[in-house]
């Protein structure tokens, strides 16, 4: 069974572990990195195993996805998820439909027009998620890393 809600901004650094499995940096870097996102306008959502609450008396959160409210002259106000994570054993069972399907549902609540998210060109299992959940490729994401 599974638990989905918005992480509270105190507990926010539960979600380092998870975010660590995907970018494969630093636990101290992501730490820094998330405390400059929380001053801007970051949620978090957090999926917990509630089998696993019942038997050990704490949370197991075994997924996230970043949240970040945008507004863009093209579709206005939208949603954005970033760095959704799966833990490796939770991965195959569904979640991923339910958390899209609680941010389609939060989208509507607080009137959103859109929902847009970036992937990974060599990410195509997450583009045949995307595309499974209503989502379609618009255009292309660019990047310029800042050499120092």
């Amino acid at each position: 069974m599974y638990e989905i809600r918005l992480i509270p901004k105190d507990n926010i650094k539960s979600i380092i572990p998870l975010a660590a499995l995907l970018n494969g940096l630093d636990e101290k870097l992501l730490e820094t990195r998330l405390e400059i996102m929380m001053e801007i306008n970051y949620e978090c959502l957090g999926v917990y195993d509630t089998s696993a609450s019942l038997s050990t008396g704490r949370e197991n959160l075994i997924g996230i996805c970043g949240l970040w409210t945008l507004v863009k002259l093209y579709n206005g106000k939208h949603l954005e998820p970033d760095n959704v994570i799966i833990h490796p054993d939770h991965r195959n069972k569904g979640v991923g439909e339910l958390m899209m399907n609680w941010i389609d549902n939060y989208a509507k609540e607080h009137n959103y027009e859109a929902i847009e998210l970036n992937a990974y060109i060599e990410n195509l299992k997450g583009a045949e998620f995307w595309k499974k959940t209503g989502f379609y490729i618009r255009g292309h994401h660019f990047q310029k890393l800042i050499k120092k």
